[in-house]
Order: structure tokens, then sequence, then C-alpha cells
């Protein structure tokens, strides 16, 4: 895969990529070494500056040159555990983000710290300090509180030994979802209606003498959709989704523990609960403008959810009754198959046949290049020997990354791509920042680099991995983030790229996200398979009557403009179901509230609240069927509190599209800009500057409303 646009002469970056060449004992071993030599300098620093003689330059700042050293190599230390194929360097990987993050605690408990910091703070008025700075120094003496600094000595060991044990939870809870390899053995007969590619890729995948006749449907996320959207048979539907809601259960104890702990830690330091802990510093400030917030939309789509459901209702009696089979009411593993069908029906969208236009090559090829049009970014991708310790796997990409000819040519960093499924990966596509950028001692940049985690099937000889149109926005999205982690530039690695705030981060991604519904866009992105390669032009020699176009047709892109916000209300209510159940168990108006919440009961009378479908405890079953909750990484990941956060932010999203791009979608100029004043300044300074900065104005709900339909 390489870049549409190679300009600038060739050169050697700046900086050499990171290696990926550890063992489990190496990674144990460099953990060890890095939190010794950080403790050491801390312990040096707070011998050899007095009280009195405090200042950002002789505290602060090696505060911070220290926590940039550490995030250069223990990121990569960290993401061992989410891409490695061996599991004991996933478990060392665990173990040393354990190590890290305890030495963390210890770093933001230790007083002698917190006394020169505070320090600073009070006189900070007599120094003269950049905005970025000062926002440092601020976030450093408002986490020494958080951290439970100003607590008595009895509350403050109680409140220590729940960050410790939260540590604990969230390392045990990822690596559970990391190391999930479940599914369901299944019949050809069970899987009727699914397309026979999917179901091939099924077959080559894993066998088993005792189920012959049967393909092993894993629990990853592309392959449940698969077969929901698909298997005719209602009861393989149901079977898939209750086994698929009830892997990682072990995961339910663990979150129902972290979410006690973490409400007895909020109220120790005072709050009300963890919600108001976290929102505090986030644009939206408190858990009430959230509630509000998720209120009002939860309001403004129900009737049009009922109506929607109503119709899947309808087209499920009928198809029951032309099976001459029961009707037994509609349920949650039901709308995946009829939602497609209406939709393909109404809008005439076939999505097997859509995706024979974006192989995964060529249409993320495309993507960098929409990048380099818009942001003045060069993308080369580098030649990677087998074997070499440049990547993590055989299988994954690497380009170095460039400003263009107008932007000087300058290095940006390094851009990673692995797209390929296999087990002890992270289960879910996401973007990953491995070594973030700074201004090192000596005032030279630490170039960032960044990667790209997804789970497609390997494509074949004759036939590249295919991108349903879902994927295509995914892919945007990701990418979206690794962008903003590669053109950032803050003086201080805390602020760098996406560490901003969780309901200003998500804004820029799906700011792009906008780009894969643009008719212009999806035309340029396309290409179809069997133009590719001789190989895959035999679909064409065998069918020359029917040989498809190069590029998508014109019809197909209609469709799928008319589908962006066609018959979305019960989407929109399950994100809003999330969000709401985030807070739920993050805001409770008692400790006792919480410590007695049967969360996975809450989860599922939730779900059937909010989004209006019956599960399994219609049949019987209680509350308490599935753990549904128990696999989703957020949770328990920097989205505690925050998953209202993808609503929030795509307000701002939209306000910025529709403002500066929505009549230009390649607008250098704009693009540009908004590289220089939003995706540069990371977190760097509060996020509503940055959004009024760029937009001239205060932020609006305007064409978040107008695009949904909520006018």
């Amino acid at each position: 895969m390489s870049s549409q646009k190679l300009q600038g002469p060739p050169q050697a970056p700046p900086q050499a990529p990171p290696r990926f060449s550890d063992t489990p004992s190496t990674v144990l071993s460099k953990a060890r070494d890095l939190i010794e030599r950080s403790r050491k300098a801390k312990d040096e620093l707070v011998a050899h500056v007095p009280l009195e003689g405090a200042t950002f330059a002789n505290v602060l700042l090696p505060l911070a040159n220290d926590e940039n050293s550490l995030a250069v190599d223990f990121e990569i230390l960290k993401f061992y555990q989410s891409v490695s194929t061996d599991p004991e360097l996933r478990d060392a990987s665990g173990e040393a983000e354990k190590l890290f993050n305890e030495f963390v605690l210890e770093t933001e408990t230790r007083e002698d710290l917190f006394n020169l910091v505070k320090w600073v703070f009070q006189k900070s008025n007599v120094e003269e300090l950049d905005l970025e700075s000062r926002r440092l120094l601020e976030r450093k003496y408002k986490d020494y509180y958080r951290n439970g600094l100003g607590l008595p000595e009895s509350q403050r060991s109680r409140f220590n030994e729940i960050k410790k044990r939260l540590n604990q939870l969230r390392i045990d809870y990822k690596r559970n979802i990391n190391s999930e390899h479940g599914g369901i053995w299944l019949t050809l007969q069970e899987l009727d209606g699914v397309p026979a590619d999917f179901i091939s890729s099924l077959q080559s995948r894993k066998t088993d003498g005792n189920h012959l006749g049967k393909v092993w449907l894993s629990f990853k996320s592309s392959d449940v959709s698969m077969a929901l959207k698909y298997a005719k048979t209602e009861e393989t539907r149901k079977n898939i989704f209750i086994a698929n809601e009830n892997k990682c259960s072990q995961n339910a104890c663990i979150l129902k523990e972290a979410v006690v702990l973490r409400d007895e830690a909020a109220r120790l330091l005072g709050y009300s609960n963890h919600a108001s802990l976290r929102i505090e510093e986030k644009m939206a400030k408190n858990s009430k403008t959230v509630e509000i917030f998720l209120d009002d939309l939860w309001s403004k789509f129900t009737s049009s959810g009922h109506r929607e459901l109503a119709e899947q209702k309808q087209v499920k009696k009928a198809d029951s009754e032309s099976r001459g089979e029961p009707f037994n009411g509609f349920h949650l593993w039901d709308h995946s198959f009829y939602s497609r069908l209406i939709r393909q029906k109404e809008l005439s969208i076939d999505q097997e046949k859509i995706a024979e236009y974006f192989p995964l090559q060529t249409t993320v090829q495309g993507m960098l290049g929409i990048f380099e049009r818009l942001f003045g970014l060069v993308f080369r991708e580098m030649v990677v020997d087998k074997g070499s310790d440049i990547v993590w796997h055989e299988d994954v990409l690497v380009f170095n990354v460039w400003d263009d000819d107008d932007l000087g040519n300058g290095f940006v960093g390094y851009l990673y791509m692995d797209l390929f499924s296999r087990d002890g990966k992270y289960p879910n596509p996401s973007n990953w920042n491995l070594q973030p950028g700074f201004i090192r001692q000596g005032n030279t940049r630490y170039y960032p680099s960044t990667a790209l985690l997804c789970q497609f099937p390997k494509p074949s000889p004759a036939k590249p991995s295919l991108l349903r149109h879902h994927d295509v926005v995914m892919i945007f999205h990701e990418l979206g983030h690794g962008i903003h982690d590669l053109v950032a530039k803050t003086t201080y690695s805390t602020f760098h790229g996406t560490k901003s705030t969780e309901d200003f981060a998500e804004a820029p991604s799906q700011m792009l996200e906008n780009w894969c519904w643009l008719p212009s866009q999806l035309k340029s992105l396309s290409r179809h398979y069997s133009t590719l390669s001789a190989e895959s032009c035999s679909l064409g020699k065998e069918e020359p009557q029917s040989k498809p176009s190069e590029q998508i047709p014109d019809e197909m892109i209609t469709g799928l403009i008319q589908s962006r916000n066609w018959k979305r209300a019960l989407y929109h209510l399950h994100r809003i179901f999330l969000s709401v159940f985030d807070m739920k168990i993050h805001a409770p108006r008692t400790h006792q509230e919480i410590m007695d919440l049967d969360i996975s009961s809450k989860y599922n009378s939730l779900r059937k609240a909010i989004r209006l479908t019956d599960g399994p405890e219609t049949l019987g079953q209680g509350d308490g069927w599935g753990h549904g909750e128990a696999n989703i990484p957020h949770w328990m990941g920097t989205y505690d509190a925050g998953f209202y956060s993808y609503l929030w932010s795509e307000v701002y999203a939209l306000d910025i599209f529709y403002t500066a791009f929505r009549s230009d979608p390649l607008n250098a100029k704009e693009g540009r800009r908004y590289r220089h004043l939003v995706l540069e300044k990371g977190d760097s300074q509060d996020g509503m500057k940055t959004l009024t900065d760029f937009l001239g104005r205060e932020p609006s709900k305007e064409s978040f409303f107008k695009e949904l339909g909520l006018t």
C-alpha cells in the first residue's frame, strides 16, 4: 500500500521508528528500570529544591520532562498486551502496565512533590508562564488533590488502597477482553441466509472432530454482526446474541467492584459521586448538564423509535407467516436482520454489493490521499524486511509521514496499520498512541507514533478484504484519531493529540466521518475489487454481461446517502442507552445505592426501557439473563462517566463540518486552518477556546439537530 501523492525529495526521517523486540522478561525488566530511574529523579528533585526556592523551571519542567521520557517507552511496553500473539508477552505487558499505574499513583500521592507544586501554584501569579505551561501547572495541582493529598491521613490510606485495587481491576478486565476467543458451533442450515463468502471464511478457521458438519462463529464483533444481519432462522440469531452477551461474564463482577470503589473514592474527596469528579474538567463541567443533554435526546428520538419498531414487527410477522411459523414477538436479536431487509427494500441497498467497491487496501490508500490534500501531509510506506523489529507482527504496515512541499517537507511522525484478525489481539477497531509528541530538552521535537488496529479477515489469492460502508466510516474515524496524534504540536506529552478531554477528543474524528457520506468522496474512494488484478477479474470474465463498473455506481451512492439518517432512531436510542447506563452506575444518589445495584439487571432493564426492544426476559429469564456490560472496554478505560462524549462531541463535529467543509470538502485552505487551530492544539488549551477560535463564534447545536432531523 502506498500513498497517492509523493512530494518532496526522498529523505531519512530525523528520528528512527520505535522497536518491538521485547520478550516477557525484557518487558518487565525495562518497566522496573524505567520506574526506578524516574523515582530516583523525583527523589533528587525533592532533595535539591528547597520549598521557598521552588519554581516552574526547577519543579514542573523536570517533572514534565520525566513524564515525556516515561511515555516514550512505557506506552509500547503496555501495547504488547493488545497485539502480541504470545500470551506470556501479553501477560507481561499487563503486569508492566500494573507496575506503571502503581508508580503513577505513588508519584501522585507523594506529599513532598505536592508541596513543591503547591508552592509554585500559589505564587504562579508572579511567574510569567505561557498558556500551556500555566495549564500544566493547574492540571498537576488539581491532580494531586484528586489523588487524595487533601485528605487526612486515615482517609488517605483507604483512598490509596482503592486506587491500587482499581488499577488491578482495569488490567484484569482488559486482559479478559483481549484473551476472549469464544464462539459458537453452527450448522450450515442454521446459517441459512448468511453470505457464502463469509461462511467459507468460517470453514477455514477452526475444525473440531466433535462438531463435524459445523462451522465456528467467533464472538468477534464483525462475525456476530454478519450472522445477526443475515441468518434467517430466529433461533440461530437468539442463540448467537445471548451467547455473545455472556462472553467475558467474569468481567461483570470486576465492573461492579470498580464502580463501588470509584464511588467511595469520589465521596472521600468530597464529590457527590464518581461522575461529578470525572466530568468536572470536561467541557460539560457537571453531571447535571450531561443528564439534561441525554434526556433531551431521549425524548426527541422515542416517538420515531416506536414507529421504527412497529414497522420491524410487522415485517417480522409477515416473514414468520410466510414460513408457516408462529410470530412470537420482536426481540433484540431481530433488529439487525429486519432492519437490513427494510433498508434493502426501501433504499435498494445491498451492503455486500457495495462492499465489492471498497477493497481494504485501495480504500485506505484513498483515505490517506484525502488527508494529504486536506492537511498538507505525505505518507510514505516503509519497506519492512520479514522478521524486522520495527513492527510487532508481519502483517503490520508502517508509514513515515511528512509535511508536503507547501508546508516545508518537515517530518511529522510514524503511522502503523495492523488491519487483519488474529487471536489475542484487541477486538475492537481502535487507534493507539504508541509514542506522544513533545518538545524535549534542548528545544527539539520528539515525533509521535500512532497505530490503527482492526480485525478484518485476511484476503484470499482471488479476492481482497472488502469493507462494508460502516467499515469505511469506522476506519476513517479511527484514522482521524491517528491524524490528530500525528499533527499535534504541544510542548508537553500530557496534552498531546487525542489526550484531550473525552467530550472533545472524539469531535475531530467524528467530523471526518462526514467525508464517507459525500458522493464525490465515495466515488473517489471506490474501486471494484475485480479491477485490481488478473486473478480477481475472473468475475467479469465469467459474467461479461454483468461486468461491474470500476467505481461505485451513482445509484448505489444515492441509496447510501439516503440511508445515513434513514430510520436511525433505534440506533441513536442504543447510544443514548449506553450513555445513560454509564451515568447511572457512576452517579448514584448514595453509596448504598450503588452497593445494592445489580448492574447486569440494570443494564438489561434500562436497555429495554430506552431501546424499546424486548430481550430474553420476556421468555421468562428475568432481567439478569446476560452480562452485556462486561464486554464494553469503555467502562474500564478512560470513558467511565464519559460515554456521553460520543454524542456530545458529535454536536461540535457537525458544527465544524457544516461551517468549514460542507460546501467544499477538499478545501485545502480550510483543512490547513483546521489542522493549525484545532488538531495541533491537542489539549494545550480548553476545548471550548479551540472551537471558538476555529468557528469564530460559540459552537451551536443547530447543525447537529438539522443533520439528525430533530429540528
